[in-house]
């Protein structure tokens, strides 16, 4: 009965050292990849799920991580602001109207999803520059 006893005490033992190093290592930040360079002037090509298609330009500027710029589209214009983490890029538009670009940059182009007031779509860039 000791001899089990022992046993079941190591074993909850090595359970809670497991369980308190998962957490431990799970409330790290995430590391920050070197962000990929996405500064200059992009032409998005974008199609709603609705199947409507628009063009869209963006001036993208770059300090680090950190994304600013303007926005024009069809019907709204203004700033944006977002952040690039390794090639994974995330930006919001200052519209009366707010979209959401999500994408990943390769090179001189980006692919993604938007949203927008609720309703998402896909898009895709082409470095003007």
């Amino acid at each position: 009965m000791k001899n089990y006893r022992a046993k079941l005490f190591l074993l909850l033992c090595v359970s809670l050292v497991l369980i308190l190093s998962n957490m431990a290592i799970a409330q790290q930040p995430p590391e920050e990849r070197t962000p990929t360079n996405v500064a200059g002037n992009w032409t998005i090509y974008s199609k709603g799920s609705d199947g409507q298609t628009a063009t869209k330009y963006i001036e993208l500027k770059q300090d680090g991580n950190t994304i600013t710029g303007h926005f024009k589209g069809p019907n709204q214009s203004g700033g944006l602001e977002g952040t690039v983490n390794g090639r994974h890029i995330m930006f919001r538009t200052k519209t009366r109207d707010v979209l959401t670009f999500l994408g990943m940059v390769d090179g001189n182009s980006i692919e993604g999803t938007f949203n927008i007031r609720g309703k998402s779509g896909t898009w895709e860039a082409r470095r003007a520059d």
